[in-house]
């Protein structure tokens, strides 16, 4: 990837969304929401592995990058199709990882991105999300401090139980930035539109680095079971005290996580329902809701 000359005005902000063949119109969607209702208009850029390139790269323009994975990850991770028949799950792997599944290897790229932009925060925006209302990325500063998503003692009950995932993701993180293991109820930092301070995410990968002596992917997915937003709010919290960060507990994005597809009606009383500080909806893609339903929903 080529920077732009010099460097962006403090506060600028990138707006970034890990995408895959399946979800292509529901990122189509994304981007047209994101070109209608978000103000001012940050570089966007899209993270797709290398099979997925072409066909997402009709979705470029002056302010949108479609990025392949192989110029952010390192060479010695290689995506892997097992001879199974045309339906056989892709596999990343390496001497230096768990074998990994697209979701893992999504959730790398959202680290890695932060070498590859100048800009001073990262917006991640899920791709199977949209915007419903108009926002300005200048909402996500609080003078110099940036937005951080948490849920207080939001790792709780059954996502705090023994083996649960959430957990697993609480202590991972904790492990990887050098913190005494926390106790449970923990806060959660998982959410579909999050912001995190490109430089801490630098920081964060070369501390990970110092302190396991590997190379950060090969130490966060030493394990299978980690999330992004876990290590980076474990970081930003526990290892820099929230400097440069002002914590929000409630999330910019209402979000059907589960459930049957969702038809016309279902959809407009879900918009209906969304809190006024809300400004993007999430309508996850194995619902197999119609993204179709969703444009017409929004009006785009």
């Amino acid at each position: 990837m080529t920077r732009g000359p010099g460097l962006p005005p403090k506060g600028s902000v990138a707006l970034i969304t890990p995408s895959y063949a399946q979800d292509f119109e529901r990122c189509r969607l994304l981007c047209d929401s994101i070109d209608h209702f978000v103000q001012p208009r940050g570089q966007h850029f899209i993270l797709v592995d290398n099979d997925d390139f072409d066909q997402f790269r009709v979705l470029q323009s002056s302010s949108r990058t479609v990025v392949n994975e192989r110029d952010l990850l390192p060479q010695w991770l290689r995506d892997f199709k097992p001879p199974l028949g045309a339906n056989a799950r892709k596999l990343w792997v390496s001497t230096k990882t768990m074998p990994m599944r697209g979701w893992h290897v999504q959730q790398l790229r959202r680290i890695a991105i932060a070498a590859h932009c100048d800009a001073d925060a990262l917006l991640y925006c899920d791709s199977d999300m949209a915007f419903v209302r108009p926002f300005s990325l200048a909402d996500l500063w609080q003078g110099g401090d940036l937005r951080l998503y948490r849920n207080p003692f939001g790792v709780s009950g059954e996502l705090a139980r023994p083996g649960a995932d959430h957990r697993k993701w609480t202590l991972q993180a904790a492990r990887l930035n050098g913190l005494s293991t926390p106790g449970f109820p923990a806060h959660d930092y998982i959410n579909n539109l999050v912001s995190w301070r490109r430089q801490h995410v630098l920081d964060m990968c070369a501390a990970i680095e110092e302190r396991t002596g590997k190379h950060w992917v090969a130490a966060i997915a030493s394990s299978r079971t980690f999330s992004e937003c876990q290590v980076y709010g474990a970081y930003a919290e526990g290892v820099r005290s929230m400097e440069g960060h002002w914590a929000a507990s409630f999330g910019l994005c209402r979000t059907y996580w589960q459930g049957d597809a969702l038809d016309a009606s279902a959809l407009l009383a879900f918009l209906r329902d969304m809190d006024e500080r809300e400004v993007a909806i999430g309508v996850q893609s194995f619902t197999h809701t119609d993204p179709n339903i969703l444009r017409n929903a929004i009006g785009l």
